[in-house]
């Protein structure tokens, strides 16, 4: 299909960055997850921290501009960035990173609604990782270095910050499935399952 730019959703736990990762270096792709913070970072004059934890957070703009497109919003010529609270501004530096990123092509981006950020792009091909509860769990406790009560308590406020950014921003829920071409329970196929199962997709 000659996808050039892939997209990952992914669910706390699910293993999104090391397969994004695996999956990039497979392809010779460049990978872009924390180097989207630092840039926007850059862009927005704001601190990478604040970047990294706003798709965690809950945005505050107005709830009457939820709904406008984000290449509308990105391109609109009116100048508000800086009027915008800060969650608003973070996301307006993302999303014209992830639109630079993109017109290079040959990417794997993690996160940050990038999917829908470049939504109409023939070159897209968008995916969401999702998991079981346990076997997510198991990862963020064996893989991030939690302890099981904190794995807990992480899990849940990682996943409700991240359906509400998903939601506020594109207007649909996390899960609604018209979103992606790709979804996979990497409970189901591990981690190596599920980075041979996108390179063979990719690859045709």
């Amino acid at each position: 299909m000659g996808y050039s730019i892939i997209s990952l959703a992914r669910e706390f736990g699910s293993g999104g960055r090391i397969i994004g990762k695996e999956l990039a270096d497979r392809l010779g792709f460049k990978y872009y997850d924390r180097a989207i913070i630092q840039l926007s970072a850059t862009k927005s004059g704001l601190s990478p921290e604040y970047i990294e934890n706003s798709e965690n957070g809950k945005p505050s703009f107005l709830a009457s501009l939820s709904n406008m497109s984000t290449s509308a919003y990105v391109n609109s010529g009116l100048n508000l960035q800086y009027s915008l609270p800060v969650n608003d501004q973070a996301f307006l530096a993302q999303s014209e990173v992830i639109r630079e990123v993109a017109r290079e092509g040959n990417c794997v981006i993690v996160g940050r609604v990038a999917g829908y950020i470049l939504r109409g792009d023939p070159r897209l091909l968008r995916v969401l990782l999702y998991g079981d509860k346990a076997d997510r769990l198991d990862r963020i406790v064996s893989v991030y270095g939690y302890d099981r009560k904190s794995a807990e308590v992480e899990l849940a406020k990682v996943d409700k910050g991240r359906a509400y950014y998903h939601k506020f921003y594109t207007g649909l829920p996390r899960n609604e499935l018209s979103q992606y071409d790709v979804v996979l329970n990497t409970t189901a196929t591990g981690i190596d399952g599920a980075v041979n199962a996108l390179h063979s997709l990719i690859e045709v």
